[in-house]
């Protein structure tokens, strides 16, 4: 396959929709094929017209990434700068645990190792929000293996969560979520014995539930150039998020908006910290005190990147810019409407509580103001848009099975 000729290529690890979504956005903008090494043989990223994937069973093992990505690297060496992507926690740290091999053939556009282990544990995350006042859920920190007194300040339901979503990801047990409720310590306990038994020997947070459906939550994107400046923030207004177990958080659908407080708090952590690079947080709106509560940062573009782009502003840009033609774009908050989904219209009518929310942004998909990153005109695979609608409706099913109508 040959490449456009561009001075650049972006090389992605990975093969989910955020891989999809990264490799278009740069499509979009540039006319630019991505090259993504993945475990994946089929599927909407194997198989795109504007994607070279190259498969590699064991990629999430550091050892073999790192050798492919080496590879990779030799392979481009004084033809093309080459600027790495990671979709998915693990990935990212692979990355940055081998900036010191990698960087000679590879931009990498992601804070270091000792950054990335300071703020990626959620416990850590939430130390440096109380140093700097910035809001966050009250919480308990659990930890594996050790006694714990289970005595905290809020009261049941509460959420229970990984500190470290890395380690978590590898850890196998019966009933495993992303994210868990729980009305009662009996229940709580037996989940924990379960984990410990699988080798996680890091810490869970136990936190008090704010109140309040999906459309509580906001998702917010920030860039920082290589000073640790703000450059960029993109705001959205989640609609409905995945209801099934092991996805449990991640929003289908997405409505930008613009609010100055959430932005500012990000960005007085980002900047306090000495940010590089794509942030991802997830806000939650807590109407007992009318505050938003931070609950983590993601320190690489999240899954639902595409609300960026979708809405006119394409987050590629500001990496290609800084990068590649050295050059500092002014600062930059998204302020267009669109609404963001992977689930077909039929979904949010169907399981999004009726709101004035809910019917602005059906008026906005009416009027066309819809984003769909795997529904792409310029895509020419027929087997990449076969995989990308049974993506697209597979939703209706999960919805089917755990989600309750709204009426």
């Amino acid at each position: 396959m040959k490449f456009n000729d561009l001075p650049f290529i972006p090389v992605i690890l990975g093969s989910d929709i955020t891989a999809y979504s990264l490799a278009r956005s740069f499509h979009e903008e540039y006319g630019i094929k991505s090259l993504t090494l993945s475990m994946s043989q089929k599927g909407y990223v194997a198989d795109s017209s504007f994607i070279e994937n190259r498969y590699f069973p064991g990629l999430e093992k550091d050892e073999n990434a790192v050798k492919r990505l080496l590879e990779v690297g030799k392979e481009f060496e004084g033809k093309k700068k080459l600027i790495l992507f990671g979709c998915g926690d693990w990935y990212v740290r692979i990355v940055i645990e081998n900036k010191d091999k990698l960087s000679p053939y590879y931009i990498i556009p992601y804070i270091d190792e000792d950054l990335l282990n300071r703020i990626v544990l959620k416990d850590k995350f939430y130390e440096i929000c109380e140093e700097i006042g910035v809001d966050y859920p009250k919480t308990y920190v659990y930890e594996c293996g050790k006694e714990n007194d289970m005595k905290f300040d809020f009261n049941y339901p509460v959420i229970a969560k990984p500190a470290n979503s890395a380690m978590y990801h590898y850890a196998k047990f019966a009933g495993k979520k992303k994210v868990f409720k729980f009305d009662n310590e009996k229940d709580l306990r037996a989940m924990l014995k379960r984990l410990e038994q699988t080798g996680y020997n890091y810490k869970f947070l136990i936190q008090d539930m704010i109140p309040g459906d999906d459309s509580y939550m906001r998702v917010l994107t920030c860039y920082c150039d290589k000073n640790s400046k703000v450059r960029f923030a993109a705001l959205g207004h989640t609609l409905i998020e995945d209801p099934s177990p092991t996805a449990i958080g991640n929003p289908v659908a997405i409505v930008n908006e613009v609010n100055p407080d959430i932005v500012a708090a990000a960005t007085k952590f980002l900047e306090h910290i000495g940010y590089v690079g794509f942030a991802n947080f997830d806000v939650k709106y807590d109407e007992r005190d009318g505050k938003y509560k931070f609950f983590e940062i993601n320190v690489r573009l999240g899954r639902s990147n595409f609300y960026v782009t979708g809405s006119g502003f394409n987050h590629v840009k500001w990496i290609v810019d800084e990068y590649i033609y050295n050059h500092l774009p002014e600062y930059t908050v998204a302020d267009k409407e669109c609404v963001y989904s992977v689930v077909p219209k039929s979904v949010i009518e169907k399981y999004v509580p009726d709101s004035q929310f809910k019917r602005h942004a059906l008026k906005l998909w009416k009027e066309g103001r819809v984003a769909r990153p795997l529904i792409y005109k310029n895509e020419k695979s027929l087997k990449s848009k076969y995989y990308a609608y049974g993506n697209y409706y597979n939703y209706i099913r999960k919805f089917k099975k755990y989600a309750t109508p709204q009426k």
